[in-house]
């Protein structure tokens, strides 16, 4: 398994993703309870910054650094925004390296998949931007671990909206998820970065990613398919499920080598009917486009679920195979729009957004 190189620019200097720094973060003097803006900074704590938070609307700024900690923003945090103090995600990383399958230091356990996750968020009206959440947990370094799913990123609030954030992994990168089975909550990634390869957008959330660059990892495994970009477990009664707008997807592996998608009903929620449309999107040749799709069980063929396709481009897109490509038509293609599947996302904060 090659390992990632992530590039921190306030550094100026290439640093090996397994390298990052392995000292965990400590809380700074700078985190005062009750400011509006809290900042933190190299040797300082994200956790500590965000239990400072006292009150809705507030402000975490991420200077430059890597941060080697877990971050969990609880629902009692509404309407807070993270974000980095510059432009570049590259600059500012919280990353850790949890896996599901790995035990936890209290011995009570394994993390399982949610409690892998490097950032977890169930806080409504959460807004991140110029950040990178990895998880640099490696197949390849555990193989006495079985259970692989490392995520990056568990965000289970709605109205949460995520721009220009890098999040990378390998499996399970990013688990866009519900607060509950009969709770439609809304995501809205844009210009975000997404790297991993097996199920590496995954969850029931109704969510929207717009201008997004996909990119799935070359496993380095003999088999085929290598892995699936999305994996979405939409609820039955959510008309709306995954929508990749405007997008890309890119691969590291050889031509043909993932899918689009597969359909996630897991066994403690059969009810579930698996939606995605991937409009208007550039398709690498990375995608396999006789067969882009998949099942996960048998039991849960993908022809069942509610996927689709409108007006895409590329090597990835070209139907060979009609039957393996289900279209909408344009007036189909009218419903799965942004405004949709979220409704004003202006208008999601009563504190205004940038």
């Amino acid at each position: 398994m090659r390992r990632r190189t992530l590039l921190t620019a306030g550094a100026g200097v290439l640093t090996a993703f397994s390298a990052l720094s392995a000292t965990p973060a400590v809380a700074g003097p700078a985190l005062a309870t009750g400011r509006r803006v809290l900042h933190v900074r190299p040797g300082d704590s994200v956790q500590a910054a965000v239990d400072a938070v006292t009150g809705p609307g507030r402000t975490i700024v991420v200077h430059p650094g890597t941060y080697r900690e877990v971050v969990n923003i609880p629902a009692d945090k509404a309407d807070l925004t993270l974000c980095g103090a510059t432009r570049d995600p590259r600059d500012a990383v919280i990353v850790y390296d949890n896996a599901n399958g790995k035990p936890k230091p209290d011995g009570s356990g394994t993390y399982g998949t949610a409690g892998s996750a490097t950032f977890t968020s169930a806080a409504p009206g959460l807004t991140v931007r110029g950040l990178t959440l990895a998880n640099d947990w490696l197949r390849a370094d555990h193989p006495e671990i079985t259970g692989t799913q490392a995520v990056a990123a568990y965000v289970t609030g709605d109205r949460s909206f995520f721009e220009r954030v890098r999040l990378l992994a390998h499996q399970d990168t990013l688990f866009a998820d519900t607060s509950a089975l009969a709770a439609f909550d809304r995501q809205y990634y844009r210009d975000c970065y997404v790297e991993g390869d097996v199920d590496f957008v995954f969850g029931r959330a109704r969510a929207v990613f717009e201008r997004c660059h996909f990119h799935t990892l070359d496993r380095e495994v003999a088999f085929r398919p290598e892995g699936m970009v999305f994996a979405p477990a939409t609820a039955r009664a959510n008309p709306y499920g995954f929508l990749a707008l405007r997008s890309r997807i890119t691969s590291g592996a050889e031509d043909g080598a993932y899918k689009i998608a597969r359909p996630w009903v897991p066994s403690y929620e059969t009810t579930a009917w698996p939606s995605l449309v991937v409009r208007d999107t550039w398709l690498g040749p990375g995608i396999d486009a006789v067969a882009p799709y998949i099942n996960m069980r048998e039991a849960y063929p993908w022809q069942t679920m509610r996927f689709r396709e409108y007006a895409n481009s590329g090597p990835g897109a070209v139907i060979s195979v009609p039957e393996n490509r289900p279209q909408l038509s344009g007036d189909e293609a009218a419903t799965h729009t942004r405004r949709t599947y979220l409704g004003d996302w202006r208008d999601w904060r009563p504190h205004g957004r940038g």
